[in-house]
Order: C-alpha cells, then sequence, then structure tokens
C-alpha cells in the first residue's frame, strides 16, 4: 500500500514535470484556450456564484438541517410511493431554474437526508433539464416543437434515469430501503407550512435574482415585466425571508431589522447587484451564527458551509478545464478552446448516430449556465447543425457538465457516476436520433 502510494505521487510529479517541460507556450492556440479557461472562470465568478450558488447553499442547508430525515423519506425514500417519488423528483426542475452546478447541494442533500438513489437522480437531472425559463426561451428561439421534445425527453429521461440506475444498484438499494423501514416516525420539530414557507421563500429569491433577460425587441410580455422589476420581487422575497426568520426561526427582531436596513442600503448605494446579495448572504450567516435560543439556527448556516467546503474546489476545477479544453462562450463572448469550435460545428450536422452521439457528448461535459444553451444552440444551428444533434445537446447539456461530474463524483462514487453519465449521453443519442428523422 505504501509503495503504491510512492509511486502515484512519483507519477503525479513526473507528470507536471513533463506539462512544464513541453508546455507550447509559443502556440496560439495553447495561449487562448488558456486565457479562454480564465475568462471562464472569471465570468463564473462575477455572474454565477454570488447569485445563485450561495443562495443554492443556503437552500440544500435548509433541507439538509430544518426539513427532517423523515419528511424527505416520505416522498423520495423506501417508504414513499414510486409514482409519488419520480413525480415529484422528475418535474422539480420547474420551480428551481438551476444550472447543472447549482443542483448539486440540493441533491447532495437530499441524497444525504435518506432519499433512495433512483428518485435523487431524477431530481438530479430533471433539475437543470426542466428549467421552466429555459424551455420557454428554447420554445421562442429555436421553434415551438423543440420547446415540446424538450420538455417530454426532460422527464422522460429523469424518470428512465432514476429507475435504471435504481434496477442497477438494487441490491445496495434493497439494504437501504431496509434499514430505512427501521427508522421511526419523528414528529416534525414545527409545522410542514413553516419549513415550507421558509424553503420557498430562499427558491424564489434564487430565481428572480437569475431571471434571464428576455429575447431581443421584446418589451411588452410578462417576462420582459418580470425581468424588468426582478430586483423589487427579489428584494420582496428578502423581506418575507426576515418575516419567517422572525416568526419562524425565532430570531429577535431588532437584529433582523438592522440586517434589512444595511442590505436596502448597499442596494440603493451600490449599482452592483451583488453588493446587496453579500450584504444579505453575511447578514444571514451572523444572525443565525450568534442565535442563542435555537441550535437548527446556527447549524443551518455551519450545513450550509459544509456544502460550500464540499463543493466549491471541484467546481472551480471543473470550470477551468471546461474552459481550456472547449473554450469560454457567454453573454457575446466567444473564445475557442484547444478544441477548436469548427471541429464541433462540422461534427454536428445531418443525422448520423455519429453526429448525435458527438452531440451528447460535448454536451456532458461543456459547461451551460442557466439558459445559455439556447443562444449557443442557434449559433451552432445556424453554422450546420442539425435538429437531431441539437435536442440531444439540449438533453445532455444543461445537465451535466465536467464540474458537475466531479462533484456528483465525490458524492455517490466513481461507478455510479460513470453509469450516469453513460445513460444520459445514450439517451440523449437516442431522443436526437428520433426528433431529427422527424423533423
Amino acid at each position: 500500500m505504501e509503495t503504491s502510494k510512492e509511486l502515484k505521487i512519483l507519477l503525479w510529479i513526473i507528470a507536471v514535470f513533463l506539462f512544464a517541460f513541453y508546455m507550447p507556450l509559443e502556440s496560439e492556440r495553447f495561449n487562448t484556450s488558456i486565457f479562454a479557461a480564465l475568462d471562464l472562470t472569471r465570468w463564473y465568478a462575477r455572474e454565477h456564484v454570488i447569485l445563485c450558488l450561495l443562495p443554492a447553499f443556503f437552500i440544500a442547508g435548509v433541507i439538509s438541517v430544518f426539513v427532517s430525515q423523515g419528511a424527505v423519506m416520505k416522498y423520495f425514500g423506501a417508504k414513499a410511493k414510486k409514482w409519488l417519488a419520480y413525480t415529484v423528483a422528475s418535474v422539480s426542475g420547474t420551480i428551481l431554474a438551476v444550472c447543472s452546478c447549482t443542483i448539486l447541494p440540493l441533491f447532495s442533500s437530499i441524497h444525504k437526508r435518506g432519499a433512495g438513489l433512483g428518485p435523487a437522480i431524477s431530481f438530479l437531472y430533471s433539475g437543470p433539464a426542466i428549467n421552466i425559463l429555459a424551455i420557454i426561451l428554447t420554445a421562442r428561439i429555436l421553434g415551438f416543437e423543440m420547446g415540446v421534445a424538450r420538455v417530454v425527453g426532460a422527464v422522460l429521461f429523469a424518470v428512465l434515469i432514476g429507475v435504471i440506475m435504481s434496477i442497477i444498484y438494487r441490491k445496495e438499494e434493497k439494504a437501504r430501503r431496509e434499514s430505512q423501514l427501521q427508522f421511526p416516525d419523528i414528529p416534525e420539530k414545527r409545522p410542514m407550512w413553516q419549513t415550507s414557507f421558509h424553503f420557498f421563500t430562499l427558491v424564489l429569491i434564487l430565481v428572480f435574482a437569475n431571471w434571464g433577460a428576455p429575447a431581443s425587441g421584446d418589451n411588452t410580455s410578462l417576462w420582459f415585466w418580470l425581468w424588468s422589476h426582478k430586483w423589487l420581487i427579489t428584494g420582496f422575497f428578502g423581506l418575507m425571508l426576515a418575516f419567517s426568520m422572525v416568526y419562524i426561526l425565532k430570531i429577535k427582531w431588532l437584529p433582523v431589522l438592522l440586517a434589512v436596513i444595511a442590505t436596502a442600503l448597499a442596494g440603493w448605494l451600490s449599482p452592483s447587484p451583488l453588493i446587496p446579495m453579500v450584504t444579505g448572504i453575511a447578514a444571514v450567516s451572523l444572525l443565525t451564527l450568534t442565535d442563542n435560543i435555537d441550535p437548527d439556527n446556527r447549524e443551518w448556516t455551519l450545513s450550509s458551509w459544509d456544502f460550500a467546503k464540499q463543493i466549491m474546489s471541484l467546481l472551480a476545477t471543473g470550470v477551468v478545464i471546461a474552459g481550456f479544453l472547449l473554450g469560454s462562450t457567454h453573454d457575446t463572448t466567444n473564445i475557442p478552446g484547444i478544441i477548436p469550435n469548427q471541429w464541433i460545428s462540422s461534427l454536428v450536422g445531418g443525422n448520423s448516430i455519429f453526429s448525435n452521439l458527438f452531440a451528447s457528448v460535448v454536451g456532458a461535459f461543456m459547461y451551460f449556465a442557466t439558459l445559455t444553451e439556447v443562444p449557443i444552440l442557434q449559433g451552432l444551428m445556424a453554422s450546420g447543425m442539425g435538429k437531431g444533434p441539437a435536442l440531444a445537446l439540449l438533453l445532455a447539456g444543461p445537465s451535466l457538465s465536467l464540474p458537475n461530474i466531479l462533484v456528483i463524483r465525490g458524492v455517490i462514487g466513481t461507478q455510479k457516476t460513470t453509469v450516469y453519465v453513460l445513460l444520459v449521453i445514450l439517451m440523449a443519442t437516442i431522443s436526437g436520433l428520433i426528433y431529427g428523422s422527424l423533423f
């Protein structure tokens, strides 16, 4: 064992040395890829971490601390009816509006609390895949039939992949179910409606803080109205969170009021929404960590911090690697990675098995932030991408990414992660072939 460990260290040292020795700094492609990796990392830090990931960590903390293990198992565990567990899991993404990375702390939380592998995997896939905002944008920009195909495919995928995973690992799941059947029914600490109010307040803050801009020229729709008032709506739900902290978590009202004032002042004085969001998160953390009335309040923030420690480093590593390999594509930026974009465009034309498989694999490893997959696909389709491969990428891409895969591996292990990724790629490929032959 000791020899194996030392050999592994030696191999890593050799690998790093050889990379440094042969680093092709004279290559423009290599330097552009380095810049793409740094650009994607900077954009991810600016646009995604504060507004998206940090609220998601606190939502995961709510599940981990305030939602009892019995409640999670009621809907996702051994005691749950299968049709209910998979139905709830497969449509959960309609209210979350998250990407493949933001779903990770939520998945990790419900899995930790006793959810069965099948429903947990269904939840993991459906969260980003059936994002209602992305579905609407897909139908409006890529066509109504593409939007419908994405909805149907995402729900079916979520159920089928979860069921297949539970069948493959049925012995392990059987042992897990048997242990859960012995789990006593522990009464909830507070009424479920109170926990739900607290949970969905955080979810709505996450949703509206990340509400995407409408299509160019759209200034009359409900989408535009919600987008133009997104920070007022987010602020309203911030007030609802303050109400919840006082009347549900029983934190003293005066420090909560001071936190509200500090957050409002930060929003009024700062041109960036990041400052009031950071102020609000810091205030919630300080209020809960210093609360001496209910230890669960302190545990909520500590649990959120545990999820952050578990996930952030792997996400950062994955974003850097994804940017280096596949480039930085966001907003109006399109910086190629080490793999040229034209290679990808030329390989996803038509409706062959290879083009659909290639689109699924690229989608599985490429990082898409919420809603960005639609304009990216619009550009690829304008360059000759077939409709079948486009749907294959839509069904594989938003739910998977290299950062996402690295974190899933840390939660459920290498073997299950590999099976999950292969199932997504396989089913996306088949769906693309069928859709491409029909349209």
